[in-house]
């Protein structure tokens, strides 16, 4: 299994620091589990590959460009820095 850990500052609460790990079997397209933290309090659930399937038609776009952008949002680090933003609800 492959896990990423991500530091991000959501546009929604900017002065709190996040932690954002991600991790997946083979690729982000056949699903993935998440957990976020903010130092004291954790957040966990899954995608499944149905649910990114179903996302991805949703929005009217190639499922693999799809998968392409959650990977460069989720787990490409800082060559994506800036270029998404997450907001926390």
């Amino acid at each position: 299994m492959e896990k990423i850990l991500t530091r991000i500052h959501p546009v929604s609460d900017p002065e709190t620091t996040y932690f954002l790990q991600v991790s997946w079997e083979k690729d982000l397209g056949s699903g993935f589990g998440v957990t976020l933290t903010d130092g004291q309090c954790a957040w966990t659930g899954t995608v499944s590959e149905a649910e990114i399937s179903r996302e991805a038609a949703d929005m009217e776009m190639n499922r693999e460009k799809y998968v392409e952008e959650l990977e460069k949002a989720l787990i490409s680090g800082e060559e994506s820095a800036g270029k998404y933003n997450f907001a926390i609800s």
